[in-house]
């Protein structure tokens, strides 16, 4: 019986070769696009799944409050929050802190190696944390000071190991700009997985920073500085969030904030398991995506395989009235409706079953395109590995492919048993009208889903584009940025070395400004927490960023002074070093000074005892992203072996350039690693998500589009072969091509103009919320609905009309005689 199904099945396919190709191609192009979408997907939602703890790791992240406001929402706290929430709760198993270290220059031999990322963690961490060790002692491997555990690769690389042996490292030594002394390998860990919240090249014992007796280090019990990053573990099965209830009371025990940074200071717990995706927080050392885009992109996964799923039932029950006589014939042979059920199911079986082998063919075919396109590399296997919540993502697929088996065939396999065969056989059969109206709410939803993918597209390009043409108060367009010195030890002579460096590049052909910074555009500038006007020291005192620049810093950069004077060779004298600012217009209305013009001369305090002159103000201007407001900050004129310096070139001959400037840098900081790299690049960095999410949502709304397209195809060739007999009498009677073409087209265009009505305010409603992410964004206009409202009429138009126009020039006599 089984095998006479899928006899008949295939027969049909087979005398219905247009539409069972349509169906095909839709249902295969959405499953194809279904899976790629579910690879990114469940990558994303695996991150540190692989650690043993990750239920019951967590990290302590902290909200500073000052004049009532909300000031930091970060990720850095204290160096002794740590140890106190394990003295203080039973719950906290275990502890470790992680201090970033801004990719030290190791030394070995005669070779330098830049650019590295390493971690200065506890011990612990070893125990917390899942990363495999290869070589070497996990228990105690960074117990000791200057202890280092490298990656594998890094290992290999610096020790140029061929095979997979890796004890002969164990006890090796290595420099590092940190720290003078040798830093002894105690183990080596394999390479740390792409789905892993924090990445590092090596690891330094964490122990080694306050060996030396530094009171700013001695950091079990410090609540003062706030360099430092905290993860803890939990006994299994805690609640996290009456944890979380508990810890404002810890904060007063511990953290005299009003003492320390003129702020109220709250910390909390956010699981591990969500610091990849849910991550709006400042100072974030780890892996970071986007929640929304996550979601968002799962959700047009679905959107896509309905549209597909739509197309099968309205094509399947749109040729109902052509199979009615077969099952009047079967019906009247003695077959049951269920036997007929079963038929029709098989047959829903079949297609999907073909369609699905066909989207894991384009899956193999575009995988390589769609890993260059997100930037991993992902496979099939990613949907069948456990992710943040659990196995839901295979279980989702596995859903996916059942529903489209019984879902999208059991409405057909209904209808088409339920013929009465008396009627059937008699040729007396009536269209169902409530048919007809499914077909019609079916086309409308799916165009509905199109519309408001099309109005995504649309808003999701024009906030992309403007985030990157927005000016940001400074030009960052060829500024070549060549990293610290940090090798150079800091004496009297360090700031005269700067400016003659400074200055021997200025005087380079190529060369139109130089100037060093403690920061760069895109990155943290530092915070001072206690800011105010000498003039009224007992009113509100405030939050601004800050930074060290040199006088040319204005110059490179291109940014607009206001009032008062730039910094000069004088401000960066010993006896005056750190004592000049430059503010930006935000800091002057936040201290409460009418315009630039007035807070010039007067001064303003950066902490008890600590005056700083007002010389200048500038423009605001856009350190981070368009995700951040413009914040109040300030410059002063000061230095130190850690500022990079910028250069402002000209495009020409960039090699030539790049090879002068390394001849002088090696001239001056003898020892360092000479390394650079263009700001503009970096700065862009921080839109990576977004213009990730704007690429695939644009990518996968065209692959909607398509699949849509190819369902209104079918429909309307199928109604034409329906009407051809009328088509034929009309064009006897004198209708034009055009008369036909309306004829034929006006009911689909009415479907489409009824689902844009429906999809507007719900687009409009979903990029709203979009757009609240950015702190500027582009105001979501009326115009861009009727845009992609026309687009979509003209897409709809054009895919009826080959089929209305093919219709409206066949000949009448030949129609009306096949008839």
């Amino acid at each position: 019986m089984i095998r006479n199904y899928f006899k008949t099945a295939w027969r049909n396919m087979m005398k219905n070769k247009t539409f069972s190709v349509i169906n095909i191609a839709g249902l295969s192009i959405g499953t194809a696009a279904c899976l790629l979408i579910l690879q990114y997907v469940s990558f994303q939602l695996s991150f540190d799944q692989f650690n043993e703890n990750a239920a019951d790791l967590y990290r302590v992240v902290n909200d500073r409050y000052q004049n009532g406001q909300l000031i930091q929402h970060g990720t850095i706290t204290y160096s002794g929050v740590g140890k106190a929430m394990k003295d203080d709760f039973p719950e906290v198993v275990n502890h470790t802190r992680v201090e970033p270290m801004n990719s030290p220059i190791i030394t070995f031999g005669n070779e330098k190696l830049g650019d590295q990322k390493g971690l200065a963690v506890d011990n612990a961490f070893l125990s917390m944390f899942s990363y495999p060790i290869i070589a070497g002692n996990r228990t105690s491997a960074l117990t000791e000071p200057n202890s280092l555990v490298l990656s594998e690769t890094l290992a290999r690389r610096i020790f140029k190991i061929r095979d997979n042996d890796f004890e002969p490292v164990i006890g090796k030594e290595l420099i590092l700009d940190w720290s003078p002394l040798p830093n002894k390998i105690t183990a080596v860990c394999k390479d740390i997985p792409e789905n892993s919240h924090l990445s590092f090249d090596f690891l330094w014992s964490y122990v080694t920073l306050y060996s030396g007796g530094d009171p700013w280090r001695v950091a079990d019990h410090n609540f003062t500085a706030s360099d430092f990053w905290h993860y803890i573990q939990l006994k299994p099965g805690s609640d996290y969030t009456a944890f979380n209830a508990r810890l404002p009371a810890f904060s007063q025990r511990h953290f005299k904030g009003s003492k320390v940074s003129g702020s109220d200071e709250t910390f909390y717990l956010q699981p591990l398991s969500r610091a990849h995706l849910y991550s709006d927080f400042e100072y974030e050392i780890g892996n970071t995506s986007s929640a929304t885009i996550v979601w968002g992109l799962l959700t047009i996964a679905l959107l896509i395989i309905v549209i597909a799923w739509v197309n099968y039932i309205n094509l399947t029950t749109a040729k109902s009235v052509e199979r009615a006589r077969e099952v009047g014939v079967r019906k009247a042979s003695g077959a049951t409706k269920n036997q007929l059920i079963r038929q029709f199911l098989t047959e829903s079986f079949l297609i999907n079953i073909i369609a699905l082998f066909i989207a894991l063919l384009i899956v193999a075919l575009v995988q390589g395109g769609f890993n260059h396109l997100v930037k991993h590399d992902l496979s099939l296997s990613f949907v069948f590995q456990k992710g943040l919540a659990g196995y839901a993502i295979t279980a989702l697929l596995t859903a996916i492919i059942l529903i489209g088996i019984f879902v999208s065939g059991l409405y057909p396999a209904f209808l088409l048993s339920s013929f009465k065969p008396v009627l059937v056989l008699k040729g007396r059969l009536a269209v169902s009208l409530k048919g007809i109206a499914l077909r019609k709410a079916l086309v409308v939803g799916q165009f509905a889903i199109t519309i408001a993918l099309i109005i995504g597209s649309f808003i999701i390009y024009r906030q992309v584009k403007f985030v990157s043409g927005h000016h940001l108060g400074l030009n960052l367009s060829q500024v070549l940025v060549i990293k610290a010195p940090v090798l150079t030890e800091w004496d009297s002579t360090f700031i005269p070395r700067q400016y003659s460096f400074i200055g021997d590049l200025k005087r380079l052909p190529r060369i139109e400004g130089a100037a060093y910074s403690s920061f760069l555009p895109g990155e943290e500038m530092e915070r001072r927490f206690d800011v105010y006007r000498s003039d009224r020291p007992s009113e509100n005192h405030f939050t601004l960023r800050s930074g060290r620049i040199s006088s040319g810093f204005l110059d490179v950069y291109q940014m607009q002074l206001l009032a008062g004077r730039n910094f000069t060779g004088k401000d960066y004298d010993l006896d005056i070093l750190n004592r000049n600012a430059i503010l930006n217009e935000s800091a002057v209305k936040l201290l409460g000074f009418a315009s630039p013009a007035e807070v010039v001369g007067k001064q303003i305090n950066r902490g008890p005892g600590m005056v700083l002159d007002v010389v200048g103000v500038v423009a605001d201007f856009h350190q981070k992203s368009l995700h951040h407001p413009v914040e109040a900050a300030f410059f002063y004129a000061g230095s130190s072996t850690g500022s990079s310096f910028s250069l402002k070139v000209k495009p020409q001959n960039l090699s030539a350039t790049i090879a002068a400037v390394k001849e002088k840098y090696d001239a001056f900081f003898p020892g360092n690693l000479f390394d650079y790299f263009f700001v503009d690049e970096r700065f862009n960095a921080q839109y990576k998500n977004d213009l990730l999410f704007g690429k695939v949502f644009g990518l996968f709304a065209g692959f909607a589009i398509f699949i849509a397209c190819l369902g209104l195809f079918g429909l309307s060739l199928f109604a034409t072969l329906q009407r051809t007999k009328e088509i034929g009498v009309r064009k006897v009677l004198g209708a034009s091509v055009s008369n036909i073409m309306v004829l034929l087209s006006k009911d689909f265009i009415k479907l489409v103009v009824i689902a844009f009505v429906i999809a507007a305010p719900v687009a409009w409603w979903v990029m709203h919320q979009w757009l609240q992410d950015f702190a500027y964004r582009i105001s979501i206009e009326w115009w861009m609905f009727a845009t992609a409202g026309l687009t979509t009429v003209v897409i709809a138009l054009l895919t009826v009309s080959w089929q209305a126009i093919k219709a409206a020039l066949a000949n009448p006599v030949r129609s009306l005689r096949s008839e």
